[in-house]
């Protein structure tokens, strides 16, 4: 139930940055440059936050960092108050890079990680956007956990095939990009594959439908549940009951959380029957004309859901995984 999970975080969670649009130019731009290991993959475990967030341990500048791996995140980013302990630089006109970068109507400054190191896989002259995650750092302090110090997003994902165990807790990654082929060992027994569809903004879309009503869902970790929009639903004539709850984002103000309760939801070929979901205003997250498609994108495909029901994302395949 949404509402035990809600629980943890008392009136405050967060969903992913990342849901709005970053400008393509960033999110294109060639990730940094490799420094390989002495393996072909590097297998690291990931830390699940009570705020359902997904951690993995990196080093920035030779600095302990906590990073939300989010496949809802077009580029990588790292809180603003963290710029200086880092040590991040800024762009210059040698690097092509713009120095600022839009986020849900918002202007953010683009920075350059001189080092960014996950096990054995290192980025060098990495881009990453600074961004305010002063609510996620809140409901860290709720829950007394340790505060986030940034984002992993598509912008690595893609580049390093990343594939990402969301039961597991595992993340995947290629050192070697000249290598071909997927991970050895990776089992799919068991699991359907539904196609992604990657948008213009990196952004991970599978089709699916709500009580049959056909629709599109973002698959995006960085959400802390399975979340559909307000609009869809009301046109539906699905009933909505009010929480205590609220979300936030990069550069929006918060906004009130509805639950749902939804007949049958389906994911490609997987059906999960009588599921509760969180409800909320999606627009301002999701943009381009998305919500009023053919089929329309109805919410965010969340962290709850994709651990739950066994969710593997396979970014050199693009396929996700479910049971």
């Amino acid at each position: 139930m949404i509402s035990n999970h809600l629980s943890l975080v008392r009136k405050c969670f967060w969903i992913s940055c990342a849901a709005g649009a970053l400008i393509i130019e960033l999110a294109a731009a060639p990730a940094g440059a490799y420094a390989r290991g002495t393996t072909q993959f590097e297998a690291l475990p990931l830390v699940r936050s009570r705020q359902n967030h997904l951690l993995v341990r990196a080093f920035i500048n030779g600095k302990a960092a906590w990073l939300t791996v989010d496949t809802g995140a077009p580029v990588s980013a790292i809180a603003l108050n963290r710029r200086e302990y880092f040590r991040l630089k800024p762009t210059t006109a040698e690097s092509k890079l713009p120095p600022r970068v839009q986020i849900n109507g918002a202007f953010n400054n683009v920075a350059i990680a001189r080092e960014l190191r996950m096990g054995g896989l290192t980025l060098v002259d990495e881009p990453v956007v600074t961004v305010d995650l002063g609510y996620s750092a809140r409901a860290a302090r709720l829950v007394h956990e340790e505060e986030i110090d940034g984002i992993i997003g598509a912008d690595i994902l893609f580049p390093t095939q990343a594939v990402l165990d969301c039961e597991r807790q595992l993340l995947i990654l290629k050192t070697d990009p000249a290598v071909l082929g997927s991970f050895p060992g990776f089992d799919r027994r068991g699991l359907r594959a539904v196609p992604i569809q990657v948008s213009d903004g990196f952004n991970l879309y599978v089709n699916g439908s709500i009580n049959g009503k056909p629709a599109r869902l973002m698959v995006d970790t960085g959400s802390f549940t399975t979340l559909l929009h307000r609009s869809f639903l009301r046109r539906m004539r699905i009933a909505t009951r009010e929480t205590p709850y609220s979300s936030s984002a990069v550069n929006l103000k918060e906004r009130g959380v509805r639950v749902a309760h939804i007949r049958k939801l389906s994911v490609g070929s997987v059906d999960i029957f009588a599921k509760d979901v969180g409800v909320i205003d999606l627009e301002g997250l999701i943009h381009n004309g998305l919500l009023e498609g053919s089929p329309p994108v109805a919410g965010l495909l969340g962290a709850e859901t994709l651990r739950r029901h066994h969710g593997i994302i396979d970014f050199g395949t693009r396929t996700l995984y479910l049971r």
